[in-house]
């Protein structure tokens, strides 16, 4: 073989080595960049401006970037006294999901599920139980959650519950989040982890959805300041606190988390509408 001739079959090889790891390449570098394309806001977290003008602030709220709304019943049902094809004509207008809302899922549940599957909701709720006096009471409370969720699948929907700090301090040397986890089932009932909750109750967020992987679909996402002890009032915009998100989110991904949700209930310097609007920003940035 001649050298002019070995020396074209090498630059042959070396060309096709790299166009073999280039889509490899590509596709690691975009993982180093890459962005949370959708993430949500609990719009309890506006709750006086949703009382005085829902339709106004979901387009403002919008407007700052955010795709999906989980909303809450604020008194006129969880679509504030619109109509189904209303809403559901306002969301396709300013591009937003309606991925949820809290409820009262002990009341008229089969009405509510009927105005949720026609907006297009995946969850309905369950927002707060109150903490339990014995283990026995936790195991009540998660057949009611099955039975709400054998319910909704008969809509279409799937039901979901949304922890606060109280299942997550022992009770008879178990604790009630656990007890949720086992008694329910995981075909009817999903959970939503408020990763502040967890946290300021002294349990790592991340490390408990690996302990249960698929069973924690959506989240809310609110920071904590630092030091700030066993006190429940830590509540800070997203970035300002201790807990850090590009990784919490990275990483939940993988154990089946799908839906990020902002919720922000202390404001310190600031309002409601700012908040949101600097918590959207501060995820619209975020490397996960």
């Amino acid at each position: 073989m001649n050298k002019q001739r070995r020396k074209f079959l090498q630059i042959g090889g070396m060309l096709g080595v790299g166009a073999a790891l280039f889509p490899y390449e590509i596709a690691a570098r975009s993982a180093e960049i890459a962005k949370l394309s959708k993430f949500g806001l609990q719009l309890y977290s506006v709750k006086e401006e949703m009382a005085k003008d829902a339709a106004g602030t979901m387009r403002k709220l919008a407007g700052f970037g955010y795709k999906q709304f989980e909303g809450f019943d604020g008194g006129k049902g969880i679509l504030w006294g619109m109509k189904p094809a209303e809403c559901k004509s306002l969301l396709s207008d300013i591009g937003v999901d309606f991925i949820s809302s809290h409820a009262d899922v002990f009341k008229n549940l089969d009405e509510q599920a009927e105005q949720a599957a026609e907006v297009g909701m995946k969850y309905l709720i369950c927002p707060y139980i109150g903490a339990q006096n014995s283990v026995e009471e936790w195991k009540n409370i998660s057949e009611r959650f099955n039975k709400a969720g054998a319910t909704l699948k008969s809509h279409g929907l799937k039901f979901a519950y949304h922890n606060h700090d109280y299942t997550f301090k022992m009770l008879d040397g178990q604790l009630p989040q656990d007890i949720l986890m086992a008694n329910t089932d995981p075909d009817l009932v999903d959970f939503e982890l408020d990763m502040y909750w967890s946290h300021v109750a002294g349990y790592d967020p991340l490390k408990y959805i690996a302990k249960f992987p698929g069973r924690f679909k959506l989240c809310h996402v609110k920071d904590a300041e630092p030091d700030g002890g066993d006190t429940h009032d830590r509540g800070v915009l997203l970035g300002a606190g201790e807990m850090p998100y590009a990784e919490i989110i990275k990483k939940s991904k993988k154990y089946g988390m799908e839906y990020f949700v902002v919720e922000q209930e202390r404001f310190v310097g600031t309002t409601p509408l700012k908040a949101a609007e600097a918590n959207a920003v501060y995820l619209s940035k975020l490397k996960v």
